[in-house]
């Protein structure tokens, strides 16, 4: 076979490399479908799917001395997260592709959560602002809590009954009308389980969730 442009047959060795069948093999390797197609990574997520420039690059999953198993906190699908860590803090969250539900992928907010835990933004404080101030203050974790249970407990007392009806068809209920529950979409099977468990106790009836309105 003779190569028309070059006058050289095909397979013949080339100064530059561009013709010969070496050349033509690098030229083809260079193509991830090629090494999907012809190599030991056919579903693309090793080595077939990596250019020349990320074979130069060191990538923070690659120091990464664990990598522990998430599920993504935002919306409801669930979608699996891969979490590296090193020396005890997060260097890079990525979808996890043996998931059956997201297999690999994460939207912009799955794929940014690594922020919640790194971001300079993030509150690591409680912050309060008391009735009717301009400026927030700081407060310690147990002083919040227990403002929060006083405050939970005195809307449940003030909001009691035990009976309702008219006077003629009274019945006990036994429920607050002062605490009522609003979950969002965010919260996992587990969380919302507690809820329950939780606002049940007190006596609340008004419980619900995003996804039912």
């Amino acid at each position: 076979m003779i190569c028309r442009s070059e006058g050289r047959a095909f397979g013949q060795p080339d100064p530059a490399g561009g013709g010969s069948i070496d050349g033509v093999k690098t030229w083809l390797d260079a193509w991830p479908v090629f090494r999907q197609l012809t190599g030991p990574d056919p579903l693309g997520r090793g080595r077939a799917a990596r250019s020349r420039g990320t074979e130069a690059v060191v990538s923070r999953t690659a120091t990464a001395d664990r990598v522990a198993a998430s599920v993504c906190p935002y919306c409801a699908v669930g979608c699996a997260q891969k979490v590296y860590v090193e020396n005890e803090r997060i260097t890079q969250i990525e979808g996890d592709p043996d998931s059956p539900i997201s297999r690999g992928r994460l939207c912009p907010k799955g794929s940014a959560s690594k922020q919640l835990v790194t971001s300079p933004t993030r509150v690591t404080k409680v912050r309060y602002r008391r009735p009717y101030g301009t400026e927030w203050e700081d407060l310690d974790l147990d002083t919040a809590m227990e403002m929060i249970a006083d405050r939970v407990l005195e809307a449940r007392r003030k909001g009691w009954q035990e009976v309702d009806g008219p006077p003629e068809n009274r019945h006990r209920v036994n429920r607050t009308m002062g605490v009522a529950s609003l979950g969002g979409a965010t919260l996992d099977n587990e969380e919302n389980y507690l809820m329950k468990k939780l606002y049940s106790a007190l006596g609340a009836i008004q419980i619900e969730n995003q996804a039912r309105i």
